[in-house]
């Protein structure tokens, strides 16, 4: 047994240790997976060009589902959400899938492919030490444990990640400020000083949603069209990258600019 003394000093530097270390929180959908990627089993209903689309509009209602149930308060799991968004892509569309091929498709949402600059980046990202990578999504537990042990892309990837968060223990979807706070709580951080927290997100409303509780954002701006989102001019990204491959230099150079 420790005296009591040692023991004090020995949480201090488990705390120092930790604080030193940078939480990454990776976005998953539309940030490691394409969301596009669908397309492939789409096509097997569609042609190419309804079967495109019908995935941006799916893409569209099911983020806009999750905004609508914020705001009245109640929740539906996000793959109850993703499977109601499809039925109403498929109703404007005045057509349907027979619950077979509902399945399937559902299923194959389970094994999105990922971005080209996903291998790479977290590659690197696994020998970095000082670096505690997580997944932080809307997606049930199971659907991004899915994705992430099951994946035939990310799999591979699987031990880089040391948590995967989702907002199921807490019935909020992004961008609410619950979800980010939730996201501190989980890594054992302070919710109320969350500037040493970095969100990586293809999509902006993520991005000003964990730049409104004080947390640093990456945006990845694949297209390279620029940060166009007013919803509040104040809230922009840390940083802006064109590839997950630019994520650890970014945070690096924020890092050496604070230490000026």
């Amino acid at each position: 047994m420790f005296p009591p003394s040692t023991l004090f000093f020995l949480s201090i530097l488990c705390d120092i240790i930790s604080n030193m270390e940078t939480i990454v929180a990776f976005d998953l959908y539309g940030t490691l997976l394409s969301t596009e990627s669908i397309v492939n089993q789409l096509e097997k209903h569609f042609d190419h060009a309804q079967a495109h689309s019908i995935s941006a509009l799916w893409r569209r209602y099911q983020l806009e589902y999750t905004w609508r149930l914020n705001s009245m308060e109640r929740y539906e799991d996000f793959s109850t959400i993703t499977r109601n968004s499809l039925l109403h892509t498929l109703a404007d569309y005045k057509t349907r899938l027979s619950d077979d091929d509902m399945e399937q498709v559902m299923r194959a949402y389970d094994n999105l492919s990922t971005f080209a600059d996903v291998k790479p980046t977290l590659t690197r990202i696994a020998s970095d030490l000082s670096i505690q990578a997580v997944v932080f999504s809307n997606g049930t537990k199971s659907m991004v444990s899915n994705s992430v042990l099951r994946s035939e892309d990310l799999s591979p990837h699987a031990s880089t990640f040391q948590d995967v968060i989702t907002v199921d223990e807490i019935q909020q979807y992004k961008p609410a400020r619950a979800c980010y706070q939730h996201l501190a709580r989980k890594m054992g951080r302070d919710p109320t000083t969350m500037n040493n927290i970095w969100l990586v997100s293809g999509n902006p409303f993520d991005v000003v949603g964990a730049r409104s509780t004080g947390m640093q954002a990456i945006w990845v701006d694949r297209e390279g069209g620029g940060w166009k989102d007013a919803v509040s001019p104040d809230l922009r990204p840390t940083a802006t990258v064109h590839s997950l491959e630019q994520v650890v230099q970014e945070i690096q150079k924020h890092k050496e600019g604070l230490k000026i």
